[in-house]
């Protein structure tokens, strides 16, 4: 064996690759969503002065003369479709309000929570005590039915029994 020459190792000839062309990617164009607005006037829009509009009356909002009932400005809700039920509680040093549930469905959603937590709580110890409890019967127990499969089985063939 001579140590100067370098060892011949296996190639393998590749096929030369295929020439595809270059392929065309088009600039991806994006259709931007659009609507038309609607306008809606308030309920107190008047024309201005020395216009006539279609109502040509000038009666005051509370007038008797017809059985309409008076005509409010809207307010706008700071909450909007709010259950008769439900309480709405200001947050301090903002505008903000926030609606509450009634103190009854607040009152059995706490007690239910607690009720939870602590029946979690408990199961969970109480699992736990029965497990060192039940750790060492169990490990007993499966030490006594190894022994015994394993003095059985020692007596039909010879050598030492599995520990």
């Amino acid at each position: 064996m001579d140590l100067g020459e370098p060892p011949i190792l296996p190639s393998i000839r590749l096929p030369e690759a295929l020439n595809l062309p270059i392929p065309v990617l088009e600039v991806p164009r994006a259709d931007l969503p659009s609507y038309k607005p609607l306008v809606v006037p308030p309920n107190t829009l008047r024309p201005p002065p020395g216009i006539d509009g279609i109502n040509t009356e000038d009666k005051a909002p509370g007038s008797s003369s017809t059985n309409k009932p008076p005509v409010s400005p809207p307010t706008a809700p700071s909450i909007p479709l709010l259950p008769p039920e439900a309480q709405v509680v200001g947050i301090p040093f903002t505008d903000i309000e926030v609606p509450m549930p009634t103190t009854t469905i607040m009152t059995t959603a706490a007690t239910t929570s607690v009720i939870s937590v602590g029946a979690t709580l408990a199961a969970t110890s109480l699992f736990k005590y029965l497990v060192m409890i039940m750790k060492p019967i169990i490990k007993q127990a499966w030490n006594k039915m190894t022994k015994k499969a394993g003095s059985s089985n020692s007596s039909s063939s010879s050598g030492q029994p599995d520990s």
